[in-house]
């Protein structure tokens, strides 16, 4: 057996003091999550984080910056996750807009919020990114190349 993580992207947006998350339908019951998603095919990673947000939330999301890549193994699974989460900001909203199937709401929350949430989060890395976009990490999109 060949082993592949999953690679997904995530966006990681404050306004305000607040950050971006949903809510969304899960085996596990309701959990929250960044906007995010698997990457496809075609597209780039960034490009994959903006089109997630808009499926999931109705906000259009312009990645400026890679917060961080993370390696998570869900237990209780052979899946592994490797996330490319980026920051950036909102250049529109969309609220008429039908999210994608699962998603219940997207939801403006305090770090404090977020952590007191932490039993009902998709994953650690939720918080995880948010600490470090906190902490100040940064990176230049161009990092990332895509090799055509």
């Amino acid at each position: 057996m060949i082993w592949k993580p999953n690679v997904t992207v995530a966006a990681v947006l404050e306004q305000n003091g607040k950050f971006l998350l949903v809510e969304e339908e899960t085996s596990d019951g309701l959990r929250f999550n960044q906007p995010a998603g698997h990457w496809e095919a075609n597209e780039t990673l960034a490009a994959g984080a903006a089109r997630e947000t808009l499926e999931e939330s109705g906000y259009d999301f312009l990645p400026e910056y890679l917060i961080g890549i993370y390696r998570w193994s869900a237990p209780g699974s052979q899946t592994t996750y490797l996330r490319f989460a980026f920051g950036g900001r909102i250049s529109a909203h969309h609220p008429e807009r039908k999210l994608d199937t699962g998603i219940v709401r997207a939801v403006w929350m305090t770090p404090d919020e977020i952590r007191a949430t932490q039993a009902r989060h998709r994953s650690p890395l939720i918080l995880r990114c948010i600490e470090d976009y906190l902490a100040g990490k940064r990176y230049p999109l161009d990092l990332i190349t895509h090799y055509e």
